[in-house]
């Protein structure tokens, strides 16, 4: 099926978004258990005392859970203080928090303590930036000048009355949730459901489809199966085989039936495509250490070049770590959510 298409079902009694572009799962979100932090939820914590030799210190968290602060300078042991979750934390792990907030939707985003007026680079039309950073200086009259604004580039094409209306939204609960740090550790604002999600981060689609079996009417149940498999095909009969240790990612490629001369650097090259996709989907993060087929070193600078554009593309916060002794290639990605096969257990 050609272009883009938005599914909102339900997965395994699940709440559930897709994102599939020309019968493609691109993107992938499916609720967790309601007694988890998900990231984006901002909480009220009560900060315990530095821990040394790891640059931050734990944080009492709503439910009994905890919460791992790092630069905690200027704060005092036994204080409120507003935390957001950052990321997703290992089972026995403290959840990763920071005390940098936003308060995000579909046009707005309000920052505190990071003051200023942006609109986003996407929006590279002159008069329309014009237009729209003065409307940003219109919904900010008389804020605190602490709290600062960025318009999003779904702003571009939209009607001003409802960026308006979610600048306004968006700027009311940062003001009522940064009056309200005093009192025992609580949840003050949810991380965003599957469907909200969808709504505010992705592109309008070509074809939304929110009614019950739209998983199904769009491939959608198929593609998730294929995601909770180790092996995943790639062109040409090659294929890469993704599996999580404890320590690591390792990730392997294998040519398949091709013996032309330049079967191992094709194999890696659509390996590197597709991973970022792979990783996105599958929820996985941490060190990753790919295992290549086997092809000339002197070609590693165009492996390089790809992963760099592929992982540029990708939008995740990822650094490439470089070749090891032994041929392998490591680098790390952000655990910024958690991973698909612990969801659906």
């Amino acid at each position: 099926m050609k272009g883009s298409v938005i599914a909102l079902d339900h997965f395994q009694g699940r709440e559930a978004a897709a994102r599939m572009v020309d019968g493609r799962l691109e993107e992938l979100l499916i609720a967790l258990d309601d007694d988890m932090l998900a990231p984006e939820t901002l909480c009220r914590g009560k900060l315990g005392r530095p821990v040394k030799g790891l640059g931050g210190a734990f944080v009492d968290l709503p439910n009994g859970q905890r919460g791992f602060l790092r630069q905690t300078n200027g704060l005092r042991p036994g204080m409120s203080l507003l935390v957001q979750v950052t990321g997703w934390a290992e089972p026995g792990k403290a959840v990763p928090i920071g005390t940098r907030l936003m308060f995000k939707s579909r046009y707005a985003i309000i920052t505190p303590d990071a003051p200023g007026l942006n609109v986003s680079r996407q929006i590279d039309d002159a008069a329309r930036n014009g237009e729209l950073g003065v409307l940003a200086q219109d919904a900010m009259t008389g804020a605190d000048p602490a709290l600062g604004l960025i318009l999003r580039s779904a702003c571009d094409n939209a009607d001003n009355g409802d960026i308006l209306s979610d600048i306004a939204q968006m700027r009311d609960l940062a003001e009522a949730v940064l009056a309200d740090t005093q009192g025992a550790p609580e949840i003050l604002v949810d991380a965003p459901s599957p469907h909200l999600a969808a709504w505010r981060d992705w592109p309008e689609p070509d074809t939304l489809d929110d009614t019950a079996g739209s998983f199904a009417r769009n491939d959608v149940t198929e593609a998730i199966e294929l995601l909770l498999q180790p092996e995943t095909g790639l062109p040409q009969g090659a294929s890469m085989v993704i599996e999580p240790t404890r320590a690591l990612i390792a990730v392997d490629v294998n040519t398949g039936p091709d013996t032309s001369p330049a079967a191992g650097l094709k194999a890696n090259i659509a390996c590197v495509r597709d991973l970022p996709r792979q990783l996105r989907l599958r929820g996985i993060g941490g060190q990753i250490v790919i295992d290549f087929a086997p092809f000339p070193k002197k070609e590693r600078q165009i492996l390089e070049q790809s992963l760099r554009a592929a992982f540029r593309n990708d939008g995740r916060d990822v650094s490439l770590a470089g070749w090891t002794p032994l041929g392998n290639f490591e680098l790390t990605r952000k655990r910024d959510r958690m991973p698909l096969k612990l969801v659906l257990k």
